[in-house]
């Protein structure tokens, strides 16, 4: 619904904050090089234009070719601008493509792109605009993905008309200054459900981000419960369901069955992702953050009094960890994986490093795939040493380790440094951890006061920090953790953090600080990007609807019966209005949507029932559907549950935004809250956002009295 809406915003007038009609508009990331060819007229692309991939390339690109982005790129295109009757794609040459219509031509062939490096990259692209054509010519198939995300980011910031939508001639050319660019989701700790694993990458791909780290195997920390007798009731998971005959059968319990990814799901998901120019790579996190394997195994797998971090000493744990990954290893796409292998205990520094290069050899010898591993601090003994083959992933300087000094010794290194790429669900109150991005750091962090980049490891020691040409710095990965469990956030509540924190991480991955001219200002970015956000296409994470002249998506003075709306999920802000009047039962007759109706127990049912959440009578509780958890409604943050009277009529008004959802019930404000276990440390009240239930009314075994049903957009 949300391309809808922004294609008729469009055909509205929706005018470009850079410039007027037929101008190239700055974007995100930043285009390397446009020239103007002011003489010329201008491309007008319309809903006859065709889309042609060259017949000499149409195959090529791994896992990727050239014709199946362009099949992608033309559902983008159709999505964004509402030209639902726009000609399948076809297969030809320029010479030979019909002269009746305007065309964008794919095609490969673009020469000297290179990363800040020097390494040439097939993730460059050169386009050229003529009133005939729209020709995008990539170093490979992926650059001429990307090549199509620059037109698709130009129909969006670019003013339309009935008659179709101008780009100015000329020609540009751009590349990437970095080959690692993306981002690292913590689903380990918080279930997130396949498809909402797609949309990001969908949503990551519209800004060329193309890297995914899943980091699916972890536990919460809490001391008191690692150190005492309760351990094993700590949260913990590992995301990857095993097939029921494996020999890791028993490493997901029966009650996680659900909260895990089967090869099936896995493989869908990263199908989406590499259609979009997008690898996901998976992370099992050993020897440290393993509780998940000593739950299963035992705590003879664990050291003693630290069954989180494996006992690499014992006979069965290696053989364990490889038993894993053989069960896993043949669902992953991606070239590489990562092993994790942070935050062990230093005094095992050697049997860490043994570990280590151990694994790394296996997974070469049974996979042909590389391993990266998290920056940490295990020095051993200096007798031996990390392989140079592996790539170390910073995240902690000084204390973890020092990246240039990695690089002095020939490794490979991402950066995450957490002073600048870290972010928390609902992250903690100390400030340790950001919601978002800090825009300032983003933009002004480096130590002589321009911004960040993936060279830049520290804001106060540029001696601590490396050229953007290094050859050995392969870009960087930003991280959002989900230290508090699954109660702490919904997954939208995850994207809102990662929505603006993604696109500011794209320009400057892309373009980095002070090497290109053409890069971003603070202020071009401010300008355009909710304009970009809103037109992303593929996904509708924004939960974004069409806005009626009212702003009012429904009303219903009476619902008597279960009922179904056009409406699915309502992304905040919007404000929901009902009256209602359960009953006081112990079982009740529920009419279902067939017409018939059987006899449950009383709960109060759920009145209304959405893609993202449900709102149910007992305690007027908010449930987020991918989690089933339930959040009570409450007068203060910590306070006793809110009790909705029995057989007595009660008005409620819902507001919600992206960080609050609060009713107001005769005159006095209540919230929905959660409570999360901070370190162990302390518990912290939060607010929870929730998008609106939409989908039904009645939902599920309500009985009573339900009207005044209202849902207006705006909180």
């Amino acid at each position: 619904m949300k391309s809808t809406q922004f294609s008729e915003l469009c055909f509205l007038g929706l005018a470009s904050l850079f410039g007027v009609t037929a101008s190239f508009q700055p974007q995100i990331p930043s285009v390397a090089s446009f020239t103007a060819a002011s003489n010329d007229p201008p491309f007008v692309l319309s809903s006859s234009t065709q889309i042609i991939v060259d017949s000499a390339f149409q195959n090529t690109g791994s896992p990727v070719s050239l014709i199946g982005y362009a099949n992608t790129f033309r559902e983008d295109l159709v999505s964004l601008t509402g030209f639902t009757e726009l000609p399948g794609v076809q297969a030809g040459s320029l010479q030979d493509a019909p002269s009746a219509a305007p065309m964008i031509f794919l095609t490969l062939g673009a020469t000297g792109h290179n990363y800040y490096s020097g390494v040439a990259t097939e993730e460059g692209y050169d386009f050229a605009i003529r009133s005939a054509s729209y020709v995008i010519k990539g170093s490979g198939a992926l650059g001429a993905w990307w090549g199509t995300r620059t037109l698709l980011q130009q129909v969006a910031l670019t003013t339309g008309s009935a008659a179709g939508i101008s780009f100015a001639a000329g020609s540009g050319s751009d590349t990437p200054g970095w080959e690692v660019r993306g981002f690292m989701l913590d689903a380990a700790r918080h279930w997130f459900e396949p498809s909402f694993l797609a949309d990001l990458c969908i949503y990551a791909s519209f800004f060329k981000l193309q890297t995914f780290h899943l980091h699916a195997s972890d536990n919460i920390w809490d001391q008191n419960f690692i150190a005492g007798p309760n351990w094993r009731d700590l949260y913990s998971a590992f995301r990857f369901r095993p097939s029921p005959n494996s020999p890791i059968a028993g490493l997901v319990p029966a009650a996680q069955q659900n909260e895990t990814y089967t090869k099936d799901d896995f493989t869908a998901v990263q199908a989406t992702c590499a259609a979009h120019g997008v690898t996901i790579i998976p992370e099992i996190d050993t020897p440290g953050h393993s509780l998940p394997i000593t739950k299963w195994k035992g705590p003879e797998l664990g050291l003693p009094d630290t069954p989180d971090l494996l006992n690499l000493s014992h006979p069965e744990t290696i053989p364990t960890i490889k038993a894993i990954w053989d069960e896993v290893l043949p669902w992953f796409a991606a070239p590489e994986v990562s092993i994790g292998a942070d935050e062990y205990d230093p005094a095992l520094g050697d049997v860490y490093i043994g570990f280590v290069n151990e694994l790394a050899g296996y997974i070469s010898q049974k996979s042909g795939k590389a391993i990266r591993v998290w920056g940490t601090n295990e020095p051993g003994s200096g007798a031996v040493s990390i392989d140079k083959n592996v790539t170390v992933q910073h995240w902690d300087f000084p204390g973890d380790s020092i990246p240039v000094r990695l690089l002095e010794q020939g490794y490979r290194v991402i950066n995450s440094e957490q002073q600048f790429l870290y972010l928390d669900g609902k992250t903690s109150d100390n400030g340790q951890f950001l919601v978002e991005l800090d825009q300032g750091l983003m933009w002004a962090g480096a130590p002589d006061g321009g911004g960040w980049a993936p060279n830049i490891f520290t804001r106060h020691d540029a001696g601590n920090n490396t050229a953007p040409q290094n050859p050995l710095l392969r870009g960087a990965l930003m991280a959002i953790w989900n230290d508090w469990g699954n109660n702490a956030t919904t997954p939208l509540e995850i994207y809102y953090q990662l929505a603006r924190s993604l696109a500011v991480f794209a320009e400057k991955t892309w373009a980095g600080s002070g090497v290109r001219d053409t890069q971003l200002s603070q202020d071009q970015f401010d300008g355009i990007y909710e304009t970009l956000n809103a037109a992303a296409p593929g996904q509708n994470l924004n939960r974004a609807v069409v806005s009626p002249s009212n702003n009012t998506l429904f009303a219903y003075p009476s619902v008597p019966q279960p009922l179904k709306t056009s409406y699915d999920s309502v992304g905040p802000p919007y404000t929901l209005r009902f009256t209602v009047k359960p009953l006081s039962a112990t079982q009740i007759s529920v009419p279902l949507f067939d017409g018939s109706s059987m006899l449950v127990p009383f709960d109060g049912g759920v009145l209304f029932a959405g893609r993202d959440s449900k709102l149910h009578v007992q305690g007027l509780a908010f449930e987020d559907t991918s989690t089933r958890i339930r959040y009570p409604l409450r007068s203060t943050p910590t306070g006793k549950a809110y009790v909705l009277p029995a057989d007595v009529e009660t008005t409620v008004e819902i507001h919600a935004t992206r960080t609050y959802t609060y009713a107001l019930i005769g005159g006095e404000r209540y919230w929905w809250t959660t409570e999360v276990d901070v370190w162990g440390e302390y518990m912290k009240a939060a607010n929870m956002s929730f998008a609106a239930p939409a989908r039904f009314i009645r939902a599920e075994g309500f009985a009573g009295e339900l009207g005044g049903v209202e849902l207006v957009l705006g909180a």
